[in-house]
């Protein structure tokens, strides 16, 4: 490790040991950052050199504001958090905002001045709030003034985006628009990132500043492959790393601009596309579905460039959106644990149905159970390797996700021959009923190309004659009956399209799916309900994992 800049050693006296953290491999020349690096300056800084201070960076519907400008102003609030509150080296700020100009330059401006940002999202609640803050022994909170509701107590806040004298934006109006920037050490965390909670008890991921630039390095450069005069989009929260990613890092990283939204419904999504010149966008693969069905094709037609990412994108949606709008959606598989996206393929390289390979600087591989890499057409835990890795903030759970160096990231996947990585479940996600392997999210793709399914998730259910059955919950399009017809019906569909020993044993109909606010069903809690309506019945850990 280089000399740190971090007064407050809080993150690095958390790290894990060196012997539970993951292999990282530099193969890739543009992974050999300096020793000394700050994120946000390399980010901006590295843009207003290559395209000057004017290049439209952060746009809105009401305002655009310039590389210079976000420069500028995150530097005032730099000033702020420094001169007012007392920030050093290594202190952590909570950032809670929805996607918009200031609380990106909010990022920023942490970063800047050496803290470490914890990036959570707005529609956490008080106690989820307070959770973060005791995990992260975070001293200072940065809102958005509509959220300083669930503000936890006892910790200093600063809202932004109001009316009144003491909001952060006023605060600016009096400091310099240069900030000396603190000259962290490449290998200083630079953000904390919470998992998204599918699982429950949340986690705090540490990455370093270099990780930052990694994701952009990796991923964006040779799979995306932006162009500065991209104008990106989506639906991902800046506080979930997919956004802060997709939003954020990458634009910046190559001189593009952002159209900020703070949020959308997928028809929405889709006249911002066309009415703002949108050309490259991140959000789920239900979104992609949902704006083909609201008659949306032609409002996309200016698109270059979708990625899909947070949950398995079905094939069956993939070739619907390439025949409706002529656009090959960018698969991929990412994490909080490594940042971003680390197997993926675009244009020509898709594979529909695949996740698609290694992205340029990772390395990925299926193991079996001792470890050992399986036989090509054999599925098994997926393992990965590359420029970020797992590092959990003081969490015992650091030694199920790393072992013999690699993260490996809850995924059964199988590879084939040319090295393309096809997903079958999360792990937890296999079913095992009558001993055969039921995948849930196989049972989840079946039952979405049924026309009245809008949305699905399947998940084990105990049962004392076959140990688990497939149980569905589905969501039906608007008009759709919800009655024992319907699920005979759905049932028989799937009989049609996947083996018929996969089909649902139960289907039943809900009004909406528990989700993250990124977004992802939370199964566990679908999980929860079905074993609750079991009493008696082995549990979950003995039965449905494999």
């Amino acid at each position: 490790m280089h000399r740190s800049a971090h007064v407050d050693t809080f993150c690095r006296d958390h790290l894990p040991p060196p012997a539970q953290q993951p292999d990282f491999v530099f193969d890739l020349p543009e992974l050999h950052y300096p020793d000394r690096l700050n994120c946000a300056v390399a980010l901006l800084d590295g843009a207003i050199a290559r395209f000057g201070a004017d290049r439209p960076c952060l746009r809105t519907t009401d305002e655009t504001w310039t590389y210079g400008e976000l420069d500028a102003r995150s530097s005032r609030i730099a000033h702020v958090l420094v001169d007012e509150f007392g920030l050093r080296p290594g202190n952590r700020v909570m950032l809670r905002g929805p996607n918009n100009p200031w609380t990106v330059a909010a990022w920023l401006a942490v970063v800047k001045a050496g803290g470490v940002a914890v990036t959570v999202m707005p529609l956490l609640r008080a106690k989820e709030i307070a959770e973060l803050v005791a995990l992260t022994a975070t001293g200072l909170v940065l809102s958005d003034h509509r959220f300083a509701t669930d503000l936890p107590d006892g910790v200093p806040s600063l809202l932004y985006g109001g009316d009144g004298p003491d909001d952060l934006v006023a605060r600016c109006t009096a400091k310099p628009d240069s900030f000396a920037s603190v000259d962290t050490a490449a290998d200083d965390v630079a953000l904390l990132a919470p998992t998204s909670g599918t699982t429950g008890r949340p986690k705090a991921t540490m990455h370093y500043h270099r990780d930052v630039l990694a994701c952009a390095d990796t991923f964006a450069r040779h799979v995306l492959k932006p162009e500065p005069d991209d104008v990106f989009t989506g639906t991902p929260p800046i506080g979930f790393t997919f956004g802060l990613g997709g939003l954020v890092v990458f634009p910046m990283r190559f001189g593009a601009s952002t159209f900020l939204v703070e949020r959308a419904t997928p028809e929405e999504l889709a006249d911002t596309v066309a009415a703002h010149g949108v050309t490259v966008l991140f959000t789920a693969p239900t979104a992609y579905k949902a704006m083909l069905a609201a008659g949306k094709a032609r409002e996309l037609a200016g698109l270059r460039r979708c990625v899909s990412a947070g949950e398995h994108l079905p094939p069956s949606t993939w070739e619907h959106f390439r025949r409706e709008t002529g656009l090959r959606i960018i698969n991929g598989i990412g994490g909080t644990e490594l940042l971003h996206i680390f197997i993926s393929a675009a244009d020509d390289d898709i594979r529909p149905g695949a996740t698609g390979k290694a992205v340029p600087g990772f390395r990925a591989a299926v193991l079996d159970e001792d470890g050992n890499p399986a036989p090509d057409g054999v599925p098994g835990r997926l393992a990965v390797k590359g420029p970020t890795g797992c590092r959990y903030l003081a969490d015992p759970r650091q030694l199920d996700y790393v072992r013999d160096g690699w993260n490996l990231t809850g995924d059964t996947y199988v590879r084939d021959a040319d090295g393309y990585f096809w997903f079958q479940a999360r792990n937890d996600d296999m079913i095992i009923s009558s001993g055969y392997n039921i995948a849930g999210p196989e049972v989840e793709a079946a039952l979405l190309d049924h026309p009245d399914v809008a949305e699905t998730a399947v998940v084990g259910a105990p049962d004392p004659d076959r140990g688990a059955i497939a149980h569905a919950f589905v969501v039906l399009r608007a008009g759709a009956p919800a009655d024992p017809a319907k699920a005979a019906e759905l049932q028989a569909f799937v009989k049609s399209v996947i083996a018929p020993y996969k089909y649902p044993r139960r289907v039943e109909f809900v009004a909406e799916l528990p989700k993250t606010p990124s977004g992802k069903v939370q199964r566990f809690k679908l999980r929860a309900q079905v074993r609750e309506r079991s009493p008696g019945a082995i549990t979950a850990g003995d039965a449905l994992i494999p």
